[in-house]
């Protein structure tokens, strides 16, 4: 595949991130920070997004395993996840937390845990979207990639 062709499937592949609603707005203003001097700056931040994340769920998930459930502190903890979620542009994951928070409010621990699981899938989803998406910029070089979706 030639460069050309290699960088039209990245447009494509970013594109369908949108499309499918995995990413916001807030993606492209993390793009609009990358520049020559840090090329893999949004990479960098997904990277870290996810190292944290996870962590944080291993938070919520045990906290959702006690008896009585604290929801207060769950909400604290999804607060926090939702915000870092946000700061990547993470649409569906932020669709999840605002559910989950939703459950909290009204003490209902069945709701928290199916949302929570789904929480996971679509966290789990765009790890793999995405790190398909960064391994393909990298091979296809760089290209303009700050503009907003179609």
């Amino acid at each position: 595949m030639d460069k050309n062709q290699s960088r039209r499937q990245v447009r494509l592949m970013r594109q369908s991130l949108f499309d499918q609603g995995f990413l916001d707005e807030q993606f492209i203003q993390l793009e609009e920070l990358q520049d020559d001097a840090n090329p893999n700056f949004v990479e960098e931040i997904a990277t870290s997004y996810y190292r944290d994340s996870s962590r944080s769920l291993q938070t919520i998930e045990l906290a959702l395993e006690k008896t009585p459930r604290d929801f207060n502190k769950l909400d604290g903890y999804m607060h926090q996840f939702k915000g870092s979620s946000s700061s990547i542009g993470a649409k569906k994951v932020k669709a999840e937390c605002q559910q989950f928070r939703e459950y909290c409010k009204a003490g209902n621990g069945e709701g928290c845990m199916r949302t929570f699981q789904a929480l996971k899938k679509e966290h789990a989803t765009l790890k793999k979207r995405l790190e398909a998406y960064f391994q393909m910029a990298r091979q296809a070089g760089p290209i303009e990639t700050a503009c907003r979706p179609k």
